[in-house]
């Protein structure tokens, strides 16, 4: 049994089979899930897990190379915002229609129970050398 890191074997055998420039929607529990993505929906009750938290152990596993968000973070959650603007420095910002439907072309989508509006990321994963 894994002792470490992401136990949910869903998850972390998804994780596994990434690849570089695939990419990784992480969602609050309101974002429309188009059909195609697998995703695994860590959402529990409404605020669990936590964006913060899926996303601090999704980075811990994961090379990423870019981040996008929408543009209407900044405006409408100053924390996930602020939390976005940290981890990534080259975030780029789009508008939230458009970043829906860059989800379609995700390979992953990880499902959180956050509730607060526009808490999303779409992780584009790199190599670590």
């Amino acid at each position: 049994m894994k002792k470490s890191g992401i136990l949910n074997r869903h998850l972390s055998g998804a994780l596994a089979m990434l690849g570089h420039t695939d990419e990784v929607m992480v969602c609050d529990a309101g974002l429309p899930i188009p059909d195609g993505p697998l995703v695994v929906d860590l959402a529990f009750r409404a605020g669990t897990p936590a964006f913060a938290e899926v996303l601090e152990g999704l980075l811990n596993e994961l090379e990423v190379e870019g981040a996008v968000a929408a543009r209407e973070v900044r405006e409408r959650n100053a924390e996930a915002a602020g939390l976005l603007d940290g981890l990534f420095p080259g975030l780029e910002l789009i508008p939230h229609a458009d970043l829906k439907t860059r989800t379609r072309a995700a390979r992953l989508v990880v499902r959180t129970g956050e509730v607060r509006p526009y808490a999303n990321v779409l992780l584009r994963c790199g190599v670590p050398f």
